[in-house]
């Protein structure tokens, strides 16, 4: 079943910009938004990009200044969104309607909608309902020429008193919509796995150009589609029971331009021979979208042991779950040798990755 993956499907990238010299803290602001607890994944990516020098860590965010094309910061893919970000010298938000800071602030976010071509406008921040927010809000959208869609707009911003001093600051997003949110997603399905969440998890279980990767219970196909995109493989293919899954992994994977083998089988039994992959990516279902909590309870352990069967020597499996005191309890009981990767907090939930090696 496993095959190598086509060569033929790698997209081309624009030559980067080489970096740029100067004093890096002359150079541009931005801030990554980061799910909690994939602040260092976040970091060990933005430490791949010439030009970039982060400034600041914490929770849910990277600050960071980078003097190259902000075109690659949209190609990001362990972060929700980048944001330019501006700093005006003012006490109160009041101060960004005075005729030099609002023309500033305007003339800025041209920039930022010029270049990412968003096509409507809202803003997020304490009290966005007083009457100072609302007039702030009408003279940007009608100075830029966009429509303010408050629940949906596409640039975002966010206005904060400023970090570690005075003033107030502008966040605005680069694209019109989250990086997380994948270009490639043209199918989703109830409860499908967060493109981020899935590239956090591959990026800490390490990437092996001879691994063959077996993607069981696949659905919409992200860990496919997530682990495709960031390098080379011996060989992968996933599979669903669900045959609605089947045609959205492959409705996915060929909008990514990635060539990855997706079949209507039952993971329990795909009748394949022992140790057939060396690294299993699961996301093995939660019990509220996806699944029972008292069906997971009969599958979680029927699942690593038939994995395990299937693992090579010296393989390993990285799971994603929600039904952690089930999956922590069964996961003692089983063959495994496991620890666990990050707990990420996302849309009301919080899974932990776990990467296990074979016992």
């Amino acid at each position: 079943m496993p095959r190598r993956p086509a060569r033929t499907a790698q997209k081309t990238r624009r030559p980067q910009r080489s970096a740029p010299r100067g004093n890096p803290a002359d150079w541009p602001l931005y801030e990554a938004e980061v799910l909690r607890g994939l602040e260092e994944v976040a970091r060990t990516e933005l430490g791949t990009i010439r030009g970039l020098d982060v400034v600041a860590a914490g929770d849910e965010a990277v600050r960071f200044r980078y003097g190259g094309d902000p075109d690659r910061l949209g190609r990001l893919r362990s972060v929700v969104a980048v944001y330019a970000v501006r700093v005006w010298d003012v006490p109160r938000p009041r101060g960004l309607l005075g005729h030099q800071q609002l023309g500033e602030l305007t003339a800025w976010l041209r920039g930022v909608v010029a270049a990412g071509g968003h096509r409507s406008l809202r803003v997020s921040a304490a009290g966005r309902d007083s009457e100072v927010m609302e007039r702030l809000t009408a003279e940007m959208a009608g100075a830029l020429g966009l429509p303010h869609q408050p629940e949906d707009g596409e640039l975002r911003l966010r206005l904060r008193p400023a970090a570690g001093g005075t003033g107030w600051e502008v966040l605005a997003r680069l694209t019109p919509k989250p990086l997380s949110a994948r270009d490639w997603r043209v199918c989703n399905r109830e409860g499908g796995l967060n493109a981020s969440i899935a590239y956090g998890a591959l990026a800490l279980a390490g990437l092996r150009a001879s691994d063959r990767i077996f993607n069981p219970m696949c659905g919409s196909g992200t860990l496919l589609v997530e682990r495709a995109l960031m390098g080379p493989y011996e060989a992968m293919v996933g599979v669903d029971i669900d045959a609605g899954a089947v045609a959205c992994a492959r409705s996915n994977l060929k909008a990514a331009g990635r060539d990855v083998e997706v079949a209507q089988v039952d993971a329990l039994s795909t009748g394949l021979p022992p140790r057939s992959f060396d690294l299993i990516l699961a996301d093995l279902p939660w019990g509220d979208d996806i699944g029972t909590h008292g069906g997971n309870a009969e599958l979680y352990p029927a699942f690593l042991n038939e994995m395990h069967r299937l693992c090579s020597r010296g393989g390993r499996m990285v799971v994603i779950t929600h039904e952690l005191r089930l999956f922590e309890r069964v996961l003692a009981d089983s063959p495994w040798q496991g620890r666990e990767l990050a707990q990420v907090y996302s849309g009301g939930h919080h899974p932990k990755m776990y990467l296990l090696t074979r016992g």
